[in-house]
C-alpha cells in the first residue's frame, strides 16, 4: 500500500477530504438510520433503526472452496486515508452507520481475534492524537467482528454532551494507570482500566500495558471473544459470551451505548428489555 503517512495533525482533514471524494464516486456507501434513544440510569443510549437491508450483508459470489472474501487486503483506494506507523493502514469504513467511521487496517494479514501488539497501540495512539475520539475492537465473530483480517474502529465522540461514549455517564471516578475498577451499573462482566495523563511519551506501551492488565485480571485466554472500547483516558474491556440476543447482533459500539437494530420491532423488544439487560444476555453477568 504506498499510500502517505499519516500524522497525527492531518488525520482528520484528511478523513473530510476522503469522505468528499469517497461519496462523489460511491466508493463510501452510508446505511441510513432513524436514530433514537433509550434512558439508562443517568444517561441515554442510542438505538439506530435500519432504514434500508445493509449492504454490508450482500454475499459476494464465490466458487465452492474459496477463501472468504477480504476487503482489506487490497482496499479500495478511494477509501484510504494513508498509511499509519509502525505497520497499519487508515481507511475509511464504507458502509458507516455512523459519520466519519475509521479503520485501523494491518497492512499484513493478521486475525482477528488474535492478542493486540505494541504496533497495534502504537497505530492507534497516533490515530487518537488525530481525533480525540472513542476506539474500539470486536476480538473474533462472537465479539461482532464481520472480517477476519485484523483492524481497531475509531469514531468521533459519540456524546451526549461531549462524552466520547454515552456509556462513559455510568463510570466511576477513574483509577491511575496499573489499577482496574469496575462500574457498578453495569450488569455483566467488565473492568476499567484508566490510561493517566494523555500526551507524555510512550502512550502506546502504557495503553498495551492497561490492555494486558485488563486482560489478566478478567482470566481471558488467549483466543477468547471480547469487546475493547479505548479513549484517551480511559480502555474497558468486557468478555463475550455470545454474538447476539433477540436477534440483536451486538459488537463493541453497543457496550459503548450505541446499538443497531433491523427493524422497529426490534427496538420495541431492546427498549422493553432494557439496554443494559440486552447486554448481559450477551456479556455474561458479573462476578
Amino acid at each position: 500500500m504506498n499510500a502517505a503517512l499519516l500524522s497525527p495533525a492531518a488525520l482528520w482533514p484528511r478523513t473530510l477530504e476522503v469522505t468528499r471524494h469517497a461519496l462523489e464516486t460511491g466508493a463510501l456507501q452510508p446505511i441510513a438510520t432513524e436514530a433514537r434513544t433509550v434512558p439508562v440510569a443517568g444517561t441515554a443510549f442510542q438505538v439506530r433503526v435500519l432504514g434500508r437491508v445493509a449492504l454490508k450483508e450482500r454475499k459476494r459470489p464465490a466458487p465452492s472452496h474459496a477463501e472468504p472474501f477480504n476487503p482489506f487486503a487490497n482496499p479500495e483506494p478511494d477509501l484510504v486515508l494513508g498509511d499509519v506507523a509502525p505497520a497499519h493502514v487508515c481507511l475509511l469504513n464504507k458502509f458507516n452507520v455512523v459519520e466519519h467511521h475509521l479503520l485501523l487496517v494491518t497492512r499484513a494479514f493478521e486475525s482477528q481475534d488474535a492478542l493486540l501488539t505494541h504496533a497495534d497501540f502504537e497505530a492507534l495512539s497516533t490515530c487518537l492524537e488525530g481525533l480525540d475520539g472513542l476506539a474500539f475492537y470486536n476480538a473474533g465473530e462472537t465479539a461482532g467482528a464481520s472480517q477476519r483480517h485484523k483492524h481497531l474502529q475509531l469514531v468521533p465522540p459519540l456524546g451526549p454532551d461531549r462524552l466520547r461514549a454515552p456509556v462513559e455517564a455510568l463510570f466511576p471516578v477513574l483509577p491511575g494507570p496499573g489499577r482496574v475498577v469496575a462500574a457498578e451499573s453495569l450488569p455483566f462482566s467488565h473492568l476499567l482500566a484508566g490510561l493517566g495523563p494523555w500526551g507524555a511519551p510512550g502512550q502506546g506501551a502504557r495503553m498495551l500495558a492497561a490492555y494486558r492488565l485488563l486482560r489478566d485480571a478478567l482470566g481471558l485466554a488467549e483466543r477468547a471473544p471480547y469487546n475493547l472500547l479505548v479513549t484517551r483516558d480511559w480502555m474497558l474491556l468486557v468478555p463475550r459470551a455470545r454474538a447476539e440476543h433477540l436477534g440483536v447482533n451486538v459488537n463493541a459500539l453497543g457496550f459503548a451505548g450505541s446499538l443497531l437494530v433491523r427493524t422497529p420491532e426490534q427496538f420495541d423488544a431492546v427498549a422493553a428489555l432494557g439496554p443494559l439487560e440486552l447486554l448481559r444476555q450477551v456479556a455474561g453477568v458479573a462476578p
